[in-house]
């Protein structure tokens, strides 16, 4: 009996990764671990001060230290062919981090920015020899933190590379401010947070002859390579990027940072292949962040509950080149019926590099202004939490007016409701000894994404019944490899132990960044599409074939079972894809396809939308937090795999948790430098903070956002974890805390 896994019905299948193996056993390779003969290593050394110019240079120490092969700063390096516009990775075109490029002068903007590179033949040697580099520096008065200039605040006309106003609004909010029965008006402040996935930064580069290779951590193979031919001023087809394997990056990774390019400049300074991998610490200075933040916002409500008024203004540093902000309103400013709105972005110029996406960009920071205040609303007006929301339910699209691609969320709110027990919450708070136990709730939405430009992919079946599909996606984790094993599966009719996916390398059909939660959905969309137009390229051979059963039938009779192509009404007619290949003595055959996302004037608007639910236990003495129990329900589309999706969710839920109670880097402002740049000062989540979890699918069918409806997890699973947290907080005990993290200082002062 075979034990291969049919083709009907693969797609959402809880399957195990097909990289699991390689994973667990350290077989798979990631960009710092590319062993390559005459291998040399780059150690980056960082500006000491936030503002200035380097004055003088001393490398003689360095140079003459065992082992060094170059040392190299503004002076030597060479210049740049230019560095391109910052435009989000999604674009599927350039993605630089942001549009400063270090080592091309003698200015700093902000302390940890690359001033030398040091390449020895070990790490250890270019570890040391770049502690000899010496500089002096002119310093400037520089600016770190919000309170340092809000007196030098300003509108931008738009944010985000241009794509997103500045300003938006709806209605009138005078008149709904004038309607408003009840109003709640907070000033919510959110420190910085920085990335900090496993695998650090790193870029492994060699040059033969005028062709570059580079080994990149990233989100999008070809981002860097779009970047950094535009950065060495080289065609893209001398430049090959390969990432098999990234070792999590959650926006990190999105952007394309400095380090391939200056990875780049070195091997071809050194003539050999150099390794650069960003230490811990300057992960902290050299891969952007989560920029600090100051939300202030207004709801107002008539006597029944309702919205008349939000008002949405944000605050936060950018740094001096680019006019970078999370798009912290946008899904806040979606999320509920309410007729009058206003949002708005001001920027301060401050000694920090440009700030950049974070898992659940923007919308983890705005929904928690947001649904902490409709948590406070609705006590206000003698309401249940979600008995507010459900009051003040978007039928449509509240800034288009269009309807919703598709929803789910009232019923994400039943099951989520169900799951924790929220009706205890009726009830006086719980003690458990000396613990208070508050339940807590919030929804939660993120944007259906698509790239700029069409994803590809291409597919091929061999004559022995095997199939493999081809994308230059990368792996980050999130099991892309498996699910597009298992959309190729499903189209080609085909057991999914006969089929392979590749992906992580230029030389494979374009995609965009997996960003934003897009991946499952346009890769998915492009696999589908080669597989499919491979499918009906052989039934249609198969039907013109005189040698084969099903000559001379309609290819709209012809469907794919157990392997075969079969007719509907008699399916034991029929034959496989290799039967069909021998007999015609072709060794393969082979299709490309390609997916566009809908066009942007779509009578449509896509969120996916969520609930999330949160039971806390808190010590009013010691201010000790316990997160017991999460759940969350979803309405993500279609689910490519079950298991991978679920952990996804739950990973963004942890996530969330460790965003509301314990992730903050904190800025020394005299010196412009992070205070805690190490995993043993700036806290996450582990093992013993995780709770119970517990995760529910809501379906729901989605026609317009891609060809299988797939809308994404990724992020979704964050967004509203922090405000429910905080809203169980405030159940638990009676007080309300409107700041990110929420600390045992937070609540102990606010108990004195």
């Amino acid at each position: 009996m075979s034990t291969s896994t049919p083709a009907d019905g693969v797609i959402g299948r809880p399957l195990d990764r097909v990289d699991g193996h390689a994973k667990v056993t350290g077989a798979a390779r990631y960009a710092a671990e590319i062993a390559l003969p005459g291998l040399t290593h780059a150690v980056s050394v960082g500006a000491r001060i936030p503002c200035g110019r380097i004055t003088s240079i001393d490398t003689a120490e360095a140079e003459r230290a065992v082992g060094v092969l170059a040392v190299l700063t503004h002076e030597n390096i060479g210049k740049i062919a230019g560095q391109p516009p910052l435009l989000p990775s999604l674009a599927g075109a350039v993605a630089p981090g942001e549009t400063f490029f270090p080592m091309q002068g003698d200015e700093i903007h902000y302390a940890g920015q690359h001033i030398a590179l040091v390449v020895a033949d070990t790490y250890e040697r270019a570890l040391y020899a770049s502690r000899l580099v010496r500089f002096s520096y002119a310093e400037e008065p520089s600016v770190t933190v919000i309170d340092q200039a809000r007196d030098q605040a300003y509108e931008p006309e738009a944010i985000f590379a241009g794509f997103i106003p500045g300003r938006a609004g709806r209605g009138d909010v005078a008149a709904g401010s004038s309607q408003a029965a009840v109003t709640v008006e907070n000033t919510f402040t959110y420190a910085a947070n920085h990335h900090n996935p496993i695998e650090t930064s790193a870029a492994t580069a060699w040059w033969e002859g005028d062709r570059l290779t580079l080994h990149d951590t990233t989100q999008g193979v070809t981002a860097t390579q779009h970047t950094v031919a535009a950065q060495l001023g080289i065609p893209h087809t001398r430049i090959r990027v390969i990432s098999h394997f990234t070792g999590g990056s959650f926006g990190g990774k999105a952007m394309v940072w400095h380090h391939p390019a200056l990875a780049a400049l070195a091997a071809r300074k050194v003539g050999r292949p150099v390794r650069l991998a960003v230490t811990r610490e300057q992960m902290f200075s050299s891969c952007g962040h989560r920029e600090e933040q100051e939300h202030r916002l207004t709801l107002g409500a008539d006597d029944q509950g309702r919205l008349t008024v939000l008002r949405h203004h944000k605050l936060s540093p950018t740094s001096h080149f680019d006019h970078w902000a999370e798009p912290s309103l946008g899904v806040a400013g979606q999320m509920y019926a309410c007729p009058n709105y206003e949002g708005t972005y001001r920027l301060i110029r401050a000694n920090t590099m440009t700030p950049t996406f974070m898992r659940c960009p923007g919308e983890a920071t705005g929904l928690f202004s947001l649904e902490t205040s409709m948590d406070e609303l609705a006590e206000r007006l003698g309401l249940d939490p979600l008995e507010l929301r459900l009051r003040n339910y978007a039928e449509t699209d509240p800034a288009s007016g269009n309807p919703w691609s598709s929803n789910g969320l009232k019923e994400c709110y039943r099951r989520g409701a169900e799951r924790i027990g929220w009706q205890r919450r009726a009830e006086a708070p719980a003690r458990d000894g000396d613990w208070l136990i508050g339940l807590g709730m919030a929804a939660t939405a993120y944007p259906v994404y698509g790239p700029s430009n069409p994803a590809r992919a291409r597919a091929r079946v061999y004559a022995d019944g095997t199939a493999v599909v081809q994308a230059a996606v990368t792996d980050i984790g999130t099991g892309v490899l498996t699910a597009m094993t298992q959309v190729a599966a499903e189209t080609l009719g085909l057991p999914v132990e006969q089929c392979r996916f590749e992906g992580g390398d230029t030389d494979l059909p374009h995609v965009a960044a997996t960003v934003g939660s897009s991946g499952a959905g346009m890769v998915s969309a492009a696999v589908h599409a080669a597989a499919g137009a491979l499918r009906d390229q052989l039934i249609a051979q198969a039907v013109a074939d005189p040698g084969s059963p099903l000559h001379g039938a309609d290819p709209g009779h012809v469907v794919l079972r157990g392997g075969r192509m079969v007719l509907r009404e008699t399916p034991g007619t029929g034959e496989s894809y290799a039967e069909l290949l021998r007999r015609n003595f072709l060794p393969d055959a082979e299709a490309t396809g390609s997916w566009g996302p809908p066009p942007h004037d779509t009578p449509f608007a896509s969120l996916t939308f969520g609930a999330q639910f949160a039971e806390v236990a808190v010590d009013p003495v010691l201010g000790v937090v316990r997160v017991r129990r999460l759940a969350g329900a979803f309405a993500p589309g279609r689910v490519l795999n079950a298991k991978t999706a679920r952990s996804q969710l739950m990973g963004g839920m942890i996530w969330g948790l460790g965003q509301a109670l314990l992730e903050a880097t904190h800025m020394e402002p005299g010196t412009g430098r992070w205070a805690n740049a190490s995993l043993g000062e700036y806290l996450v989540p582990v093992n013993a903070d995780a709770p119970e979890i517990d995760v529910d699918f809501v379906e729901v069918e989605d026609t317009v956002v891609n060809p299988l409806g797939v809308k994404g997890v990724g992020e979704v699973g964050q967004a509203g974890v922090a405000p429910a947290i905080a809203n169980a907080i405030h159940h638990a005990i009676g007080r309300r805390i409107r700041k990110l993290p929420i600390t045992i200082e937070d609540l102990i002062a606010d108990a004195a």
